[in-house]
């Protein structure tokens, strides 16, 4: 509810260019979010729990993704032509991952990032597919 104290690592935010909701995250909200059953014009911010690395490659094809990482630390993995690129994160930095760009994360010490990232169109490939 707007002008309430909330935990953005419970409770997502949906920055639409209109304004700003909370989003109900219950029920199979990734699920729905990568096949589209749901769209959120805009961005999405949220805080997550980094305890292991990503489980596949991400990419979002309608805009740019920032990672910061408040606690712990992880490099982020770009997949670019030349091959795979790490950029490494520690507490209070950030990179802005490329549209369209596939990229996962590897956690060397557990900790907690914010993500402001597309609210349409995020992709997913397992990792090892080229």
């Amino acid at each position: 509810m707007p002008g309430s104290s909330f935990d953005p690592r419970n409770t997502y935010v949906h920055l639409a260019p209109s304004g700003a909701s909370e989003i109900d995250t219950s029920g199979d909200f990734w699920g729905d979010l990568a096949s589209g059953r749901k769209v959120y014009p805009g961005r999405i911010a949220m805080v997550l729990a980094m305890t292991g690395d990503f489980p596949h490659w991400e990419r979002h094809p309608a805009g740019e993704e920032l990672v910061m990482m408040l606690s712990g630390r992880m490099d982020v993995i770009l997949e670019e032509p030349e091959g795979e690129r790490p950029v490494p994160l520690g507490p209070g930095k950030a990179v802005l991952v490329p549209a369209g760009v596939w990229h996962r994360g590897v956690v060397h010490e557990p900790g907690e990032a914010l993500f402001v990232t597309e609210g349409e169109g995020t992709e997913h490939k397992p990792i090892g597919d080229a």
